[in-house]
């Protein structure tokens, strides 16, 4: 991670049009030029004059002009004045010691630029990250919340290794894209602020095969309460630099954990503690949408437990447990149906990070507290798969339901999504009858199988202990929110399917990003049903031509 110390103009392109929700100004490039504004409907154009008659954002200066970045308070100095900064101010790749963050310029683009879109608001590799963030600092919301600002895609820093630096439109559009997706799917998550390309020429080897061509280059704008991972305390674990872990650790503790006391002798075990039921409940929640993140390693698992670093993700269209969405992930090590393992792997590691902080009695608790993971997550997994069914309560045979249900979707190929949604606007009459007209196309593919109505009557019956519940309060109760459960809404009706966002790509390298500006539009509601996107095929089967599309780490 690399703070930037001050913005220089051109950065403020990057935050042109910049409408946060929690936010209290909209702001501008200042006097720079070299930016072509594309229109964007529905609050996402930077054209002043759509805002001129908007009177619910408590904007002081909103008629015919924005507000200037100049006004706006982003500052980096509580991280900076609180570890030891980069002594070294030179900008070449190197291992960096004894410091959290360098000090760097973010790299501009030398062609014109275009704002594309802004949003409301296993093996130790010696290295934290591929080193093409800039973090430009933290800004407090008129609400009383931080969140930090980073550059992705704005150059070489001291930790890019042997990369550029830079990063393609292709995934910076899927990134833009898919944090805003499942944010608005109820799933904590980082948050893309804006997406900027150029026309400078980024050379990748998509495949690794040997083809490299040239991209667009790309930088997206994104937020987070923290930028802080597994990887940012098992880095200064792996080389010894134990006072600056500790305080990173308490910086974290006292920041962003206010129910841990930070002078408690056992804040670092009750700093562990907290992430692994967190993380859990993440994984589980990423498994109840059918996400796979593709590359999970510590250094993309926040220590807020967010989801974190978009690269080859991907959601499942037919159920398969061993979907891997990574091409480059050739020994199926983070495949979806092993990310829960591969989260209490992280969390080993980042138990071990810990090991210097703790006493011996400490470190035999936290073996303890990472063997209670697999309960958290199972828990927490049914608690979301009933909510996805209509279950109401607890029933003993709650598991074999599901697991049973899952087995016919795996075998007929069955559309993940698209099963839980049909189950919860059938009627219960329709399944017992067998009654299922093509408008259920993914039920009807399920009702191949031989043991379909076999599970209809499981599920009829466990419907039926329901007591005083309706057909319709069930069908309510599965499409729309569920407070008890923390999550927005229980079954979406549209998801970031990679065919949808491999067409948006596609446009978007001829320079039209009309469909990316309507994926944003139509996932900032995933569980209502809009005829924009049923006019897009967007809840139908997924085109042929999508099983052959293929997305790897290079980015």
């Amino acid at each position: 991670m690399v703070a930037s110390i001050e913005l220089k103009r051109y950065t403020k392109i990057m935050i042109l049009g910049l409408i946060w929700e929690s936010t209290v100004g909209i702001f501008c490039r200042g006097k720079s030029t070299e930016l072509e504004v594309v229109s964007v409907p529905e609050c996402d154009s930077a054209d002043s004059n759509h805002f001129a008659n908007s009177d619910n954002l408590n904007y002081s200066e909103i008629n015919s002009k924005r507000v200037s970045l100049d006004r706006w308070n982003l500052s980096s100095q509580k991280l900076i004045d609180s570890f030891p900064l980069d002594p070294i101010k030179e900008n070449y790749v190197r291992q960096v010691r004894d410091c959290i963050f360098s000090a760097v310029h973010p790299e501009p683009f030398t062609s014109a630029i275009k704002l594309v879109a802004v949003s409301k608001f296993g093996v130790w590799a010696g290295q934290l990250g591929d080193g093409r963030a800039h973090l430009l600092g933290a800004y407090t919301n008129r609400h009383g919340t931080r969140w930090e600002l980073q550059l992705k895609g704005s150059g070489k820093t001291p930790y890019s290794r042997d990369g550029d630096g830079r990063a393609v439109l292709r995934s910076s559009v899927r990134e833009f894209l898919c944090s805003e997706a499942l944010n608005y799917l109820g799933i904590p998550t980082t948050r893309a602020a804006s997406l900027v390309v150029s026309n400078d020429d980024v050379k990748r080897d998509q495949f690794y095969n040997g083809s490299v061509r040239n991209e667009k280059g790309a930088i997206v704008l994104r937020v987070a309460k923290s930028w802080f991972r597994f990887g940012s305390l098992e880095i200064l674990a792996y080389s010894g630099e134990t006072e600056l872990l500790r305080k990173l650790v308490d910086f974290i503790i006292k920041l962003h954990f206010p129910l841990i006391n930070v002078t408690s002798s056992n804040r670092y075990l009750d700093f562990f503690s907290q992430v692994v039921t967190d993380t859990s409940y993440l994984i589980a929640q990423w498994m109840s949408v059918g996400f796979a993140h593709g590359v999970c390693n510590t250094d993309n698992f926040s220590v807020l437990s967010i989801t974190l670093d978009y690269g080859p993700f991907g959601f499942m269209d037919f159920y398969d447990p061993n979907f891997v969405p990574n091409t480059s992930d050739d020994e199926s090590r983070y495949k979806i149906g092993n990310q829960a393992n591969v989260g209490r792997y992280n969390l080993d590691k980042l138990r071990n990070a810990l090991k210097s902080l703790l006493n011996p009695k400490q470190q035999l608790l936290t073996e303890q507290i990472l063997k209670g993971y697999p309960d958290l997550y199972q828990t927490k997994l049914m608690e979301l798969f009933r909510a996805k069914l209509g279950l109401i309560g607890h029933d003993n045979n709650d598991d074999y339901l599901i697991a049973y249900l899952l087995k016919l979707m795996e075998d007929t190929r069955a559309d993940f999504t698209m099963t839980f949604r049909q189950l919860s606007e059938i009627t219960q009459q329709q399944l017992a009858a067998n009654s299922i007209s093509e408008e259920y196309w993914a039920i009807q593919d399920l009702a191949r199988h031989k043991k379909f109505s076999y599970w209809i009557k499981l599920y009829l019956s466990r419907l039926n202990r329901n007591k005083l519940d309706t057909d319709e309060a069930r069908k309510t109760r599965m499409e729309n929110l569920n407070i008890i459960i923390s999550f927005k809404g229980v079954n979406p009706r549209y998801i970031l399917r990679n065919w949808m966002a491999e067409s948006a790509i596609k446009k978007s390298e001829r320079n039209d990003f009309s469909e990316v500006r309507f994926l944003k539009k139509i996932l900032r509601h995933p569980f209502n049903k809009q005829t924009e996107a049923e006019d897009a095929g967007y809840s139908s089967r997924p085109p042929s031509w999508a099983t052959e599309l293929r997305v790897s780490c290079s980015s």
